[in-house]
């Protein structure tokens, strides 16, 4: 089995302007790149140059296929919007099929009232499980997001959330980590 770091990419998965997931994005970059065995990088799709003049594997993007084929496992932030994932994001999912399956993917629900994105993870889960991706056990959940940063995008109640971050992380480690594993050592269907 390979030593190398794991490699987990977050997804930020709105183009919308004046997002307020942007600033949960680069919390969770900040928090998955303290740990010194793993690689990270943010993925916003707002930068995917991506047409819709088609649909799946045919627009596949050759540097989001090549980053999806390198994960051991990934971070998706999403907004929910009137109770589900943006579009966008799922446009841009969907251009990807083999490089995903049997990797773990950590959910990240952000909205502006109490429930934190939990519709959106709801909705997610059957489209992680497609694609699929193994969901880990645990969410995380940003509720109320507009009072939860300042005007800078610093997080205010920052002990709390990096503890539940560590919670989903542990997690998202222990689950890459397998699964790698069993990329390299299980072949299905022997």
């Amino acid at each position: 089995m390979s030593n190398a770091p794991l490699f987990i990419p977050v997804i930020l998965g709105t183009p919308r302007q004046g997002r307020q997931s942007e600033f949960v994005a680069k919390f969770v970059v900040e928090q998955v790149a303290v740990r010194e065995d793993i690689e990270t990088e943010l993925i916003d799709i707002r930068t995917i140059a991506i047409s819709t003049q088609d649909a799946g594997e045919s627009l596949k993007d050759p540097q989001f296929s090549a980053t999806m084929e390198r994960a051991d496992g990934l971070i998706i932030v999403s907004p929910e919007y009137n109770h589900g994932y943006p579009g966008l994001l799922k446009h841009v999912l969907d251009t990807c099929l083999k490089e995903y399956i049997h990797k773990a993917v950590g959910l990240c629900g952000v909205s502006a009232g109490s429930f934190g994105g939990t519709r959106v993870i709801q909705n997610l889960l059957p489209v992680m499980r497609e694609l699929g991706l193994v969901t880990i056990f645990y969410d995380l959940n940003f509720s109320n997001v507009q009072s939860l940063f300042d005007e800078s995008g610093d997080l205010l109640d920052k002990p709390t959330y990096s503890r539940r971050f560590d919670r989903f992380m542990d997690e998202l480690v222990w689950m890459s980590t397998v699964l790698r594993y069993g990329r390299q050592s299980v072949r299905v269907g022997q």
